[in-house]
């Protein structure tokens, strides 16, 4: 698993400050991908026991609210990332976001998608569609795409929108 980018603060994907990182690897090929770079697999560094420290070492700051993890597509590394995310949340109890071009209706029926659907709590699914773009809305760039809150979905199997996100 390849990622292009970690930032230690960040206030576009989630809410408060949080902890990012850009994974490096996508098929969807989504007409406007806004990172067209990402979409290589080999593109950006191995992602290895030093950048999970970095990680860690960034959401243990009292700031920092939380992790989103972005790609490339970070389902289509499902192995590297159920690993990294069950790393992580050894060390630090905050909450995680992940951004994907799948719809939590696919993940949650793909036995590797569902581990890690289980390790999160918060899903912003669906792809980027130009003609439903709206700045209005939080987190998110196009009005298809969901807002989830992935432990009450799971819980009631079925897709449940988190509070406040509409």
């Amino acid at each position: 698993m390849n990622y292009a980018q970690i930032r230690k603060y960040d206030v576009a994907n989630g809410p408060g400050i949080r902890t990012t990182f850009f994974l490096t690897g996508c098929d969807r090929n989504c007409p406007n991908c806004f990172n067209t770079d990402y979409m290589d697999f080999n593109h950006g560094k191995k992602w290895d026991e030093e950048a999970e420290k970095e990680v860690i070492s960034y959401l243990k700051l009292n700031q920092v609210e939380g992790l989103t993890v972005l790609g490339g597509e970070p389902f289509e590394n499902p192995v590297g990332l159920l690993q990294a995310l069950r790393n992580i949340k050894k060390e630090v109890s905050k909450s995680i976001w992940v951004y994907s071009g799948f719809v939590y209706d696919d993940l949650v029926n793909i036995s590797l998608a569902r581990e890690i659907l289980e390790e999160i709590d918060v899903l912003v699914d669906g792809e980027f569609i130009e003609e439903l773009k709206d700045l209005s809305l939080k987190f998110r760039g196009s009005s298809n795409q969901r807002v989830i809150d992935v432990k009450k979905s799971l819980e009631n199997n079925e897709v449940v929108i988190l509070n406040g996100y509409k």
